[in-house]
Order: structure tokens, then sequence, then C-alpha cells
């Protein structure tokens, strides 16, 4: 297991060091699993960070016993995924960094491939390709993409993967189950937002990069595993609650108040949409929760708002170019005759509102 740390040393000179960090909660062996295929990669310049969020199936414990060269750091309570990778940013010393879900297993030469990626196209957010774990011809996502309205997902999910996405895309942003970049670029950015805790908090920090000119980007050479739903929240109540607040969030955080005056009555009528299918769903509480917390953190979003438009060098216009119309919502969370009807009112609200932006 060991022999991998024996390496070339004037490779390891010129090569940069990549700090790989792990954020953990009770993954059990999934961990272990993840860590030992990335001491498989090829390229032999980097550490790994498993950061703790206070978890108590005792995974974190049987990693660094089982792999004693990894830089454990275990938070007394579970901090999120947001602040939780932030831990991590702020104490890894590479020159690039990487975000990695637990339950992920990566190719050996994932690494050399997101580098690549990085050195030709130069400041940016990265991601790989993702395949399935139960079956490697099936994938999990070719890029992630924003919606007009703020949804987020993953594109190409659950399709056979005939190769129909081998080139290196601008995409809308990069997904935080496995993404790269340079240290310098987070922290121009500004790492994770703590107030998301999870979900749509990749998406929130691709928006914001956009609105910096920095981009993210699509690189399939690089290729990452990953099971076809992960292994924490699941769909749940909790996980519906989140994507919802956090959706809004990034609305009125990241959009000009002039751009969501002339959103306004497409907003209205997307929220009517969504509600009505909470209510499908039994989780119209669910959803309300989502506006009694956007409403109680008035103030920090007011304040998140300021910080984000003082610094955004884009206008909405020149991002939403960019932005899709239509989304994609898992066949089991939606149906598939509910999903095209859904998505045919979307895309129209959609369409009309580009033309007052």
């Amino acid at each position: 297991m060991f022999i991998i740390y024996i390496f070339d040393m004037e490779k390891t000179k010129s090569a940069p060091l990549v700090s790989i960090i792990i954020l953990n909660y009770n993954a059990g062996d999934l961990l272990l699993e993840c860590v030992e295929s990335i001491l498989n990669t090829r390229y032999n310049n980097y550490e790994i960070l498993v950061v703790d969020n206070a978890s108590k199936d005792n995974s974190h414990s049987r990693c660094k016993e089982k792999f004693p060269m990894i830089n454990l750091i275990e938070n007394k309570e579970n901090l999120g995924y947001c602040e939780g990778n932030n831990i991590g940013i702020r104490i890894a010393k590479g020159t690039y960094i990487v975000i990695l879900n637990p339950d992920t297993l990566v190719d050996p030469d994932w690494l050399d491939g997101l580098i690549q990626g990085y050195e030709m196209y130069g400041e940016g957010l990265y991601q790989p390709k993702f395949l399935t774990t139960t079956d490697h011809n099936v994938l999990m996502s070719s890029g992630n993409m924003i919606q007009i309205f703020g949804f987020g997902y993953s594109r190409g999910k659950g399709q056979i993967d005939t190769k129909q996405f081998e080139k290196h895309e601008i995409v809308g942003f990069a997904s935080g189950t496995c993404l790269f970049t340079h240290i310098n670029v987070m922290k121009k950015i500004g790492m994770f937002d703590s107030f998301l805790f999870a979900y749509l908090d990749d998406m929130d920090l691709g928006w914001r990069a956009l609105l910096l000119g920095i981009k993210s980007h699509y690189i399939p050479k690089s290729i990452v595993y990953h099971p076809p739903e992960g292994f924490s929240f699941k769909w749940s109540n909790y996980k519906f609650y989140l994507l919802e607040r956090n959706r809004l969030y990034c609305l009125f955080t990241h959009y000009s108040h002039s751009t969501l005056f002339k959103m306004l009555p497409s907003l209205f009528l997307t929220e009517c949409a969504v509600i009505l299918f909470y209510l499908k769903k039994r989780m119209f509480r669910q959803k309300i929760n989502g506006y009694i917390d956007i409403i109680k953190n008035g103030q920090q979003i007011k304040k998140r708002y300021s910080e984000i438009q003082k610094s955004r060098t884009i206008s909405d216009k020149e991002i939403i170019k960019n932005f899709q119309d239509r989304i994609y919502v898992p066949e089991k969370v939606i149906g598939e005759r509910n999903n095209e009807i859904f998505n045919r009112y979307i895309e129209s609200l959609a369409k009309i509102t580009r033309k007052f932006i």
C-alpha cells in the first residue's frame, strides 16, 4: 500500500501539490474505499485531508488507522457541507485543491486530466465526467447546469454514455461531488457560503464565479465514479427544504434588484408551480419553512446581496445567455408525465422572461 508514496523526486519537484479534501459524515466503508482509490492515482504529488463532521460511525478513525498518511481534521459538530469543506480549504497546503465526496471512486488518471484542463483553459472551476459506480456505462453528470429561475441540475444524468459528451465544455457550474480549482481562484470567489449548509452550494459558488468572469469547465478525460444516489440525505423532506430555501437565497443574492423586478411575474408563477408540486408530495410544510427561513434571515441576505453585487463585473443579461430554460428532475421524484408538463410550463416562462432582461 505504501509503495505508492515512493515518488520520482524530479517529477515531484515540478508537479504542483494538490490538496484533496474529503468531507466525511457517517460514510462508513465508502470513505475507506474512496481513499484507497485515491492511492492508485498516477499523479504523485498530493495530500489527503479528511474533514470529519462529528461522525458517529467511527469511519474517520478507521480511515486514519488504515491510512495513517491522511491528515484527519475532526470537527466537534456537524458544520454541514459548506463550512466543513471551508475548514479543509483553509488548512490545505496545495497549489490546487479538490473537493471530493467520500462516496466516490476515482480513475487513476483523474487528477492528470483536471490539471491538464486547468493548464489549457486557465482560471476557473473544473469538474470531471461522472459515471455510476454500479454501471460504468451510465452517466451521473457531464456538467452541471443552471436554469434561469435558480434550479440546478446534472446534465445527462441517467443516460447511457455513448461518448456524446467527450469534448471540453463551459458549463453552468462545477459539481461539488468533485470540484477542482487553483487555491487562489477559490480565495477570489470567496469559498462556500456557510448559510446554505448543504445543497446548491456548488451552484452558488459557480454563479458567484460567473459574476466575476470565472467560468466552470467540464473535463471528460477525467473520470470519477459516483453511486446513482449519494449516501447522505438522499431524497428526504430535509433535502427538499434545503433545495428550495437555497434556490431562493441564490436568486435574492445573485440577481440584481433590477433583474428580479423584471422577473417578478415569472418568478411568482414558478413559485405557484413549485408549491403545487410540494402539496402533491405532502411536503407543503417544508416549502413554507423555506419561506420562513428566508424572511427570518432577511438582514443576512441583504448583507450578502451587497457583498456580491459590489464585487461583480458581469451583467445578468450576459450571464443568463448560458442559463437553461428547461431543467432535469429525477423521474422517481416527479414522474415522466408531470416532468414534461412542468418543463413545458417553466420553459415557456423562461423564454418570455429573457425578453425583458
